[in-house]
């Protein structure tokens, strides 16, 4: 049984008078351990699938199981809860806070966990090594190059030792050389053990991943596997 499974989910958005399907009867499981690439044209359904699988938004209809988890029944609060705890999310735009240092913005979701401010810095300055900006704790994100203002937003996505992480276009705004080396991070956490969804319109950057899932019209077209 997959820590991520998906069955028989709909989307309906209405637009006006017109409904507009944008996932018509999804079912899939993501196995723990496991490297996902999600791609599909523009209307494709993908960034639907990923703003459910983030608890962003609910399916109209279908269920959600994360973990033991029925995500689809959950109110707002219990969502947030979720959210903190078991999903790490990494954007394209990296979505940091200018104001804080690299360690704070790191630390940011253990503080909405209540973590001791110790304990906290600590996680932050052993996941900066991890992700090689041990330098750079003090820095600020405008001080910071965009591979390395990356590369704190991957640190971030791990500070609760989440379950899952999912990846937005995450080398997007980088240069390819640049974006590699985003990859080759994120496949080394993957063979530590971390899960990782990732959308991406790039073949050579899909390629890092196990599985490349294809959406077409809210609906699965294919799977491929490496």
């Amino acid at each position: 049984m997959g820590i991520v499974r998906f069955e028989n989910i709909h989307k309906i958005y209405k637009m006006g008078v017109e409904e507009v399907k944008a996932l018509d009867g999804v079912s899939l499981s993501f196995e723990k351990g496991s490297f996902w690439a999600v791609m599909g044209a523009s209307g494709s359904g993908k960034s639907t699938m990923m703003n459910i699988l983030g608890c962003l938004d609910r399916p109209t209809s279908g269920q959600y199981f994360l973990e033991t988890h029925d995500v689809s029944k959950l109110r707002d609060d219990a969502l947030s809860d979720i959210r903190l705890k078991y999903i790490g999310f990494i954007f394209q735009s990296f979505n940091l806070i200018p104001q804080l240092t690299v360690q704070k913005n790191i630390e940011l979701p253990l503080y909405y966990l209540g973590w001791d401010a110790h304990k906290s810095a600590e996680r932050a300055r052993e996941l900066a090594e991890r992700v090689g900006l041990e330098t750079r704790l003090n820095h600020r994100p405008a001080e910071l190059s965009g591979g390395q203002m990356q590369r704190v937003a991957v640190a971030r996505s791990l500070a609760a030792d989440p379950h899952i992480i999912l990846a937005d276009e995450p080398t997007g705004n980088l240069d390819s050389h640049t974006g590699t080396q985003i990859m080759e991070l994120l496949a080394k956490l993957n063979t530590e053990g971390t899960t990782i969804i990732m959308v991406t319109h790039e073949p050579d950057i899909a390629a890092f991943a196990h599985n490349r899932l294809h959406m077409k019209d809210g609906l699965i077209d294919r799977i491929e596997q490496n």
